[in-house]
């Protein structure tokens, strides 16, 4: 597993051993960040990469122009692959590691008024969907303005995660075996001119 395209192109990663950890397969992360580097979305950008695993989605942000990605997982096998790529990239200043389940790491951001403009989920598949609803009410308090994106990625059998009221689907596409929603804050004004024109 390597970075694929940026500053760090070719370097690398280490994967955490056992069967727990899916790592996002290099074709879908290229399909992916092929379509947000289009977007501009990893330009200077505040990530965070939440059921991190491998790093490799964070990390490859990062290799993409991203300012600095915080990376959660409660697993200390991923945290310790995490930690070696980072020491071998030399990304200390640019990177940090939360040792916390993804529930509790979205809590403690938001209480220390943190907000990303990028965001990356990837849930281990059997993740209840109401628990990921309930993720992902807490996660929208996270997102810096209109603009900031949320990604999440979920198996082709899994079916549109629920959203609370302040997201809505940006784009959603779909790699083999994986799905992947780009999710955005609702424009309220935008929204309230549309009801007031219907009107």
């Amino acid at each position: 597993m390597r970075i694929i395209a940026g500053r760090h192109r070719g370097r690398p990663l280490h994967a955490p051993r056992g069967r727990d950890t899916r790592p996002t397969p290099d074709r879908v992360r290229e399909s992916l960040f092929a379509m947000l580097d289009g977007m501009h979305a990893c330009d200077e950008a505040r990530v965070l990469d939440l059921f991190a695993g491998s790093g490799s989605l964070g990390l490859e942000a990062l290799s993409r122009g991203a300012a600095h990605v915080t990376l959660v997982d409660q697993g200390s096998g991923p945290q310790a692959a995490i930690a070696r790529s980072i020491a071998d990239l030399g990304e200390e200043t640019r990177t940090r590691v939360l040792g916390l389940k993804a529930q509790s790491a979205v809590e403690r951001l938001r209480e220390d008024g943190e907000s990303f403009t990028l965001i990356l989920a990837d849930p281990p598949y059997p993740l209840g969907e109401d628990e990921l609803a309930r993720l992902l009410g807490g996660i929208q308090d996270l997102l810096d303005g209109l603009s900031a994106l949320l990604v999440v990625e979920r198996s082709v059998r899994s079916p549109q995660p629920r959203l609370p009221d302040r997201l809505e689907v940006y784009r959603e596409k779909t790699y083999g075996e994986t799905r992947m929603w780009l999710l955005q804050l609702v424009d309220d004004d935008a929204a309230a001119t549309h009801d007031a024109t219907a009107d």
